[in-house]
Formats: structure tokens, sequence, C-alpha cells
């Protein structure tokens, strides 16, 4: 029997979990989003790409300030939902309001759970450079990405894949992922296997000094954090006195370490037609893709036929460090 089904979403990795809910068996009788908020470089008061599709299906869209307000429940009641789907609506939900559907909330994460509970599961997955990752459909309960398993999709993570790129992925993996899951609790119960609490990691929300360079690293640890924090909140460097935005590279084989090893971080190497080679330490990256700050991205073939870098120049992080700021004390 098909079910009636209310969504909870709010960035554009939801939306195809939502647009294949819509287009199956199943009704989906409302949609519950963020409030509409300053968005993109202008600031401008916006919808979310989710109440745009919602709009685009003729959906009700629901959108409380506070997912505990007793009017918000009331409202939602009214729709006697039978499930409740949850992808990355953005804020914590209340036992009593997880318990308003008959058969209660399974949420869409886009990790291979109990790793990457929390906010930030496909930026740290590459951070940390796992080779795999996936998407869970987990029950929702009070503890944050704690519930009970009802199923999980893996899929590999290419060695030059970003976040951004990722996470389109498995934002369509999730939503065949979720269709399939519904449909079978449609059919009777499903199996729901507890996560193994010992092997838990978690997800920190992403802040902007994430981004902060260190190229006294290895290549691989430059490149994951490139790739990790692309598109937000993006990985730049000094280079001749401006901003470089870097947006994709890739380590260069650790047979080159051992030449690296004497030369300055950050240094550039070689200047190549379509790519910087700059060292880290140990190895070296070549960037392939930058972008002046408040220029267009452009590849690095085009960077150069506009600007001169030469071997021996220095890439430094950004910002530089304020010499009269307070220094957090060393710890032993």
């Amino acid at each position: 029997m098909p079910l009636r089904v209310v969504f909870f979403g709010t960035p554009a990795f939801a939306v195809p979990s939502l647009t294949a809910l819509a287009a199956s068996t199943h009704q989906v009788v409302a949609v519950v989003t963020q409030p509409d908020r300053p968005r993109g470089r202008g600031h401008k008061v916006s919808a979310s790409p989710v109440k745009e599709e919602a709009a685009r299906l003729a959906i009700p869209v629901l959108q409380p300030v506070r997912s505990k307000d007793d009017a918000f429940r009331a409202e939602l009641s009214a729709f006697a939902p039978d499930l409740g789907v949850v992808a990355a609506y953005g804020q914590i939900l209340p036992v009593d309001l997880i318990n308003v559907p008959r058969l209660g909330m399974i949420n869409v994460h886009a990790s291979l759970l109990p790793r990457w509970r929390g906010a930030a599961p496909i930026h740290r997955a590459i951070l940390a450079g796992d080779a795999v990752t996936g998407i869970t459909i987990m029950r929702v309960i009070k503890a944050l990405d704690a519930g009970p398993m009802l199923a999980v999709a893996e899929t590999p993570i290419a060695p030059n894949e970003t976040s951004g790129e990722l996470e389109a992925r498995l934002a369509a993996i999730g939503a065949d992922l979720i269709v399939r899951t519904v449909d079978a609790m449609a059919a009777g119960p499903v199996t729901e296997t507890p996560q193994d609490e010992a092997q838990v990691t978690y997800a920190a929300r992403l802040q902007r000094n994430d981004a902060r360079i260190d190229f006294a690293r290895p290549a691989q640890y430059v490149h994951n954090l490139i790739r990790g924090l692309n598109p937000w909140p993006l990985v730049s460097a000094e280079l001749g006195g401006r901003r470089l935005l870097l947006l994709k590279s890739e380590p260069i084989a650790s047979e080159t370490d051992a030449g690296t090893r004497s030369v300055t971080p950050g240094t550039v190497l070689g200047v190549e037609p379509d790519a910087l080679v700059v060292a880290t330490l140990p190895g070296a990256i070549r960037l392939l893709r930058v972008q002046l700050e408040g220029r267009p991205a452009t590849s690095v073939r085009d960077y150069l036929n506009g600007h001169a870098v030469h071997v021996g120049d220095r890439l430094a992080p950004w910002p530089p460090i304020d010499p009269s700021a307070p220094q957090a004390a060393a710890t032993t």
C-alpha cells in the first residue's frame, strides 16, 4: 500500500530524494524545509533548493523557525503521515515530532555509518583519505545519527574527486536507495541493524579556518584538503601578493619526495603548460585549476597566460599570520 510521506530537507543534496519519492507510488503530502535566508554572493533572501523543487511539484511547504513549536507539530499531524523522510534538513528533531508519523522517520545519511556521524560526512571522508563511502538509510532517534540502519549502498571515492562532485553522486544514490527502502517498509517490517558504537567517528561541521593550507604536510594530505574543501570553504594561498583559490590538484608520485625535503614547502618547483608544481613536505602537488579572488575560476593553463609565475616563487598560507596577534599557548 502506498505511504503518505512528509519530507524534511533543505539543500541541493536532498532534492533528488524528494523528486524520486514524488515520482514513486507513494504520496509526498508535505515538505518541511528551513526558512528563506540570505544566500549566495549577494546575500539575497531566497528559498532553499528543496522549497523550489516542492513548488515545482505543487507540494505544500512548511517552514518552521523551530521544529519544537507545538503549532508546527499540530500542523504536521494534520497531514496524517505514515512516514517521515529526512535528508539534510538542518535542525535536530525532537522525539515528539519524530513520533508524529505512524512509522516514525528515516534519514538519508551520506556516509557508511557508524563512520562519520554528524554535519559534514562527505567532506570529512575526503579529508581523511577514505577510499569508500556511501549512503545509509537509518531510523531517526533522539541521538545524532545513531539509529539502526535499514539499508546501505557503497561507492568508491575517486582519487581526485571533490566534495562537490561526490555529493552529487551520493545524492543520486540516496534517491534510489530511499525509494527502495520506502517500498520495502510499505510491504512489511524491514530489518533494522544496530550501529557498532565501537566504530563511531564524527564529522564536525566545517569552519572557514579549516581551509588554511599548510604546505609543510605530505602531498596527499594537501591534495585531500584542496578537494575536500571544494566547493566550500575553498583552500587558498597567497601568490604574488594576491589571494589565489586552489580548486583542483593532484599529488605527485612519492619517488619525488627525497628531492623536495630540502626545499621550502610552498615553493614552485615547476611551471608546466597546464600546471604549477608546488613543494609539500614530503612530495609535491600539481595545481590544475585556480581562481584569483574576485575573478572567475580558470585552468592553470589560462591563468599562466595572464600571470607570470617562476620556479622559486612561493605560495604562502592565506590569510597571512598577523605577528602582533596573540598566539595559542604551546601544549605538550
